[in-house]
């Protein structure tokens, strides 16, 4: 096929030139909104101004993420710098062809509402042009800027930056091959939970019509909870607790001292994990009485979002990688008595442990990281597939063993969905010879529910605790009756 140089399209703020790659295109850098500085940086997003000219769409565009020296993530998560960081890339294979009308996926990416980067490598939409998908990864205010509750400043910056991405979705994917009617939201970890809190919103129901949430991780932030961590930020800060006062402070200080101001101030890893389940994240969506009126189970159960189909999964062992760390001071420790540091009620605890014998007779580290993964992650997803009742629902879990590793570990699932196991630092992760047939089922699984509003086994919503396990044979797929009954205890 031959092409033209530059692959030209016509958005509703002006013209953009991207770059072909093989049989298809990426656009990258595209401002969603004006850059969120000066009198905007505590603002709603401001839709950008339109451009003169051809604008070059051939470079990932500034992040909200930062460089931090010597930073080691799972994910690969560039920073790139620069003020103009709510942008938008976009990968297709029908550049300018507006009667295409192939789906769309829209990414959100993850990072605990503080970091993270639509820049990685292994969110680059390739895998899913190849199979007629146009793929749209966003960015976001992360944060205290982006989720820091200020008096006299609109709350959920980074939600309005969501609403405002998938607006603009709305309004010019077309002139990429994107049909606007058919556009699926997914993310992982944070913005897993962020398409979950998207599901539950009225105000952003008629941006998506199907939702895939990969390792959901809500935040549901209490108005208290924020304004507690915002006080003390500001106390840090050495500045009054208002618009004024944090719009004097540094962007790169206020990166600085949020992680302080948000956490438990010990730094012992029990502590810290206690306090994370107690309290709950301090920057994430917030519970404003606006756009956000209740817990997002709590909106779901009420038949928000009853209309859409859903996927959710997760990982099996999220979070023992860093109980692991621990496992040689754990050794000695009953797993029925560490666990008393982070469960409270006796009950509770002996029914766990007698629902995960397997975890117990490892090691302690592995009761403790599973019972983590298990309230932060897989119960919540039990909870919400309870709450869906009869409308569309999909689980799965994500059960191959990372061989670096040593377990199912949180994000190991990514370059899986994404079908890119080629990309820079998934052997790290999963080794030097990732199995490509757990990859051809897990990404086939979400191109078949991007593009027919079904991934390929029963639902949860047809028989409750139906789940998919991906990690074992592809061509045998597993479904198991009930795969997450070893979470009943923290229901």
């Amino acid at each position: 096929m031959t092409h033209p140089e530059h692959p030209i399209v016509q958005i509703a703020p002006g013209t953009l030139r991207g770059m072909w790659r093989g049989d298809s295109a990426a656009f990258l850098g595209i401002p969603f909104a004006q850059a969120p500085v000066g009198d905007l940086r505590f603002a709603a997003p401001v839709p950008p101004e339109p451009w003169e000219g051809v604008r070059d769409a051939l470079a990932y565009g500034a992040t909200a993420k930062r460089e931090i020296p010597g930073e080691q993530t799972l994910i690969p998560e560039p920073a790139v710098p620069g003020d103009a960081t709510l942008n938008v890339n976009v990968f297709t294979p029908a550049p300018g062809r507006t009667d295409a009308a192939l789906p769309v996926l829209v990414y959100i990416h993850g990072g605990g509402y503080t970091e993270g980067s639509p820049a990685s490598p292994w969110y680059d939409g390739r895998a899913f042009t190849r199979d007629g998908v146009v793929t749209v990864t966003i960015s976001y205010r992360l944060g205290f800027d982006g989720f820091g509750y200020i008096a006299g400043a609109p709350t959920n910056r980074g939600v309005r930056d969501w609403l405002l991405a998938l607006e603009w979705v709305r309004e010019n994917i077309a002139a990429f091959g994107g049909d606007p009617s058919h556009v699926t939201i997914a993310g992982q970890s944070a913005g897993g939970g962020a398409v979950l809190t998207l599901l539950g919103m009225p105000a952003a129901q008629h941006l998506f019509h199907s939702v895939w949430s990969l390792s959901g991780a809500l935040a549901n932030v209490s108005a208290e909870r924020a304004r507690t961590a915002s006080a003390r930020l500001a106390r840090l800060a050495g500045v009054d607790a208002t618009r004024e006062g944090f719009a004097s402070v540094p962007e790169a200080r206020v990166f600085a001292l949020q992680k302080t101001a948000g956490s438990s101030e010990s730094k012992k890893p029990m502590a810290a994990i206690t306090s994370m389940l107690e309290d709950g994240p301090p920057w994430g969506p917030m519970i404003d009485g606006d756009l956000i009126t209740q817990p997002t189970i709590d909106a779901i159960r009420s038949g928000i979002g009853a209309d859409k189909p859903l996927v959710m999964g997760a990982t099996d062992d999220e979070f023992t990688m860093v109980t692991d760390s621990a496992k040689r001071t754990l050794r000695l420790i009953p797993a029925s008595f560490a666990l008393g540091r982070l469960e409270r009620d006796r009950s509770v605890r002996r029914e766990y442990l007698a629902a995960n014998g397997p975890q117990r007779r490892k090691c302690t580290a592995a009761v403790l990281g599973r019972f983590v993964t298990d309230r932060v992650f897989r119960a919540p997803l039990v909870r919400l597939a309870e709450a869906r009742a009869d409308a569309p629902t999909w689980a799965y879990r994500f059960s191959w063993v990372s061989p670096t590793r040593g377990w199912a570990l949180h994000c190991l699932d990514v370059p899986f969905w994404f079908d890119c196991l080629d990309s820079e630092g998934v052997s790290a992760i999963a080794g030097d010879a990732p199995p490509q047939s757990l990859a051809d089922a897990l990404h086939g699984a979400a191109v078949e529910f991007i593009r027919e509003g079904e991934p390929g086994w029963k639902p949860w919503s047809s028989q409750p605790g139906v789940t998919r396990i991906f990690g074992g044979e592809p061509s045998t797929p597993e479904v198991r009756p009930a795969a997450f009954a070893s979470v009943r205890a923290l229901l």
